[in-house]
């Protein structure tokens, strides 16, 4: 998802259902993979501020040394990877290249598009994708509320169309199109690929919020979760019909959200800090402790 602006505020004051089974085809049991590629945005690259890794990236992306594509990497021993994962990434960055480093601190530079990576031997590639083409992100950010109880508007009115209709789901549906787009063009350039579509961990719990210590009212971190959840449904229906294996991470991840306390949260509140690793973090984020469950997730849908 997008960390830009997660980022940049975040300098400035220091400085996602009913399970889902996996979709898909299949990977063969016992496959053995030597060139992977990795897709995706920011909870695919699993941002960070103080470990980050410019290996296979610009520093801009925010790419940590700990991402699931690299612990999964490392784990297969793969001879060939390449990690194009990004913060702020859409599905258009996969055929354009992205610029990053508009966050002070953050050196600027250019990610290449991130299919650049792909090859005819290319045999494995994960890709988590979405969340910026939607915009969930942003709205998160944008419906943070210090007003308490009667003082404070819902924010999720802001996306009730004149009908009654949710814009937040018709841009969930909307974007489906360009998911199946993406596989597409990743079984075009690497037709041998085993693919792997990563969904989005639970950061939102189904039923409840935490104000005010994530300071967004409970009746909109609760429409937050369902939009989230309708997301990875989405996500497991174009991985269905577009020839990739559907990975969730969501169902473990639930109890591991924003609301819960250090050591127990997968992905990160408001409050830039964490103890997974220890030091700045980023924002609605997923922190180690939900880079390595998406890690195991993925790397138990290899049947590893």
């Amino acid at each position: 998802m997008n960390c830009r602006l997660l980022l940049a505020a975040l300098l400035t004051a220091t400085s996602t259902l009913l399970a889902i089974p996996t979709a898909g085809a299949a990977p063969p049991p016992g496959a053995h993979y030597r060139e992977y590629v990795s897709l995706g945005d920011s909870w695919s690259a699993d941002v960070t501020l103080i470990g980050i890794d410019h290996t296979y990236a610009p520093t801009g992306c925010a790419q940590s040394t700990w991402n699931y594509p690299k612990q999964v990497a490392a784990k297969l021993g793969v001879r060939t990877f390449r990690d194009a994962t990004c913060g702020g990434a859409t599905t258009a960055e996969m055929t354009s290249p992205q610029h990053v480093g508009h966050v002070p601190l953050l050196a600027a530079g250019v990610n290449p598009a991130q299919f650049d990576r792909l090859t005819p031997d290319t045999d494995l590639v994960t890709v988590g994708i979405g969340g910026n083409d939607i915009g969930l992100a942003g709205a998160v950010v944008g419906c943070v509320n210090p007003l308490p109880g009667p003082l404070a508007r819902p924010c999720r009115t802001r996306f009730a169309g004149a009908g009654g209709e949710d814009l937040m789901s018709q841009r969930i549906a909307a974007a489906r199109s360009r998911i199946t787009a993406v596989l597409d063009g990743i079984h075009r350039r690497s037709p041998r690929a085993t693919v792997l579509v990563v969904d989005y961990l639970a950061g939102v719990g189904a039923e409840h919020g935490c104000y005010p210590t994530v300071p967004i009212l409970d009746e909109d971190l609760v429409w937050f979760g369902a939009r989230l959840r309708e997301l990875n449904a989405m996500l497991a229906s174009a991985a269905r019909d577009g020839g990739a294996t559907f990975v969730d991470t969501y169902r473990g991840s639930v109890g591991h959200d924003i609301c819960e306390p250090p050591g127990k949260r997968w992905v990160e509140g408001l409050l830039p800090l964490s103890t997974d690793p220890p030091g700045l973090a980023v924002p609605f984020h997923p922190n180690r402790l939900g880079a390595d469950h998406q890690a195991s997730t993925v790397l138990r849908a290899l049947g590893g």
